[in-house]
């Protein structure tokens, strides 16, 4: 069984309004939900493709990755134990109880999320919901 699944590409951004409008435009794709505090799922109708997320960040960083990959599971805490294993590290933060992310870093440095979905929801589902 798949525990792991490209759920969203995200995309750090300034001007959240402008890239919304363009990256709708270009793909066709959907909010998930409302647009919330500088964060939007944009997701495929035909639910064939990962999503592609937008998350406005406070200031211009120059020569940053703007990219990373949410990898969606249905068992966060396994996974990233595998992951840690496997030659990642965990993102010095604190993190809220609330939070459904645990950024994880790669063996050359390069960020990703690995997102708890709702219990009883598959992988598929919620790439969609």
């Amino acid at each position: 069984m798949q525990h792991v699944k490209i759920g969203s590409i995200v995309i750090d951004c300034n001007e959240f309004d402008k890239m919304l409008a363009f990256w709708q435009e270009m793909l066709h794709y959907v909010p998930k939900r409302p647009p919330k505090d500088g964060w939007v799922i944009l997701r495929d109708p035909s639910g064939m493709n990962p999503n592609v997320s937008l998350n406005q960040i406070p200031k211009k960083v120059k020569g940053r990755i703007r990219l990373h990959l949410d990898l969606y599971t249905d068992d966060q805490e396994g996974e990233v134990k595998r992951l840690l294993k496997t030659g990642a590290t965990l993102y010095p933060r604190e993190y809220k109880p609330d939070e459904d992310f645990k950024i994880l870093v790669d063996p050359e440095g390069n960020h990703f999320c690995v997102v708890q979905i709702p219990k009883g929801m598959s992988l598929e589902q919620s790439r969609q919901d």
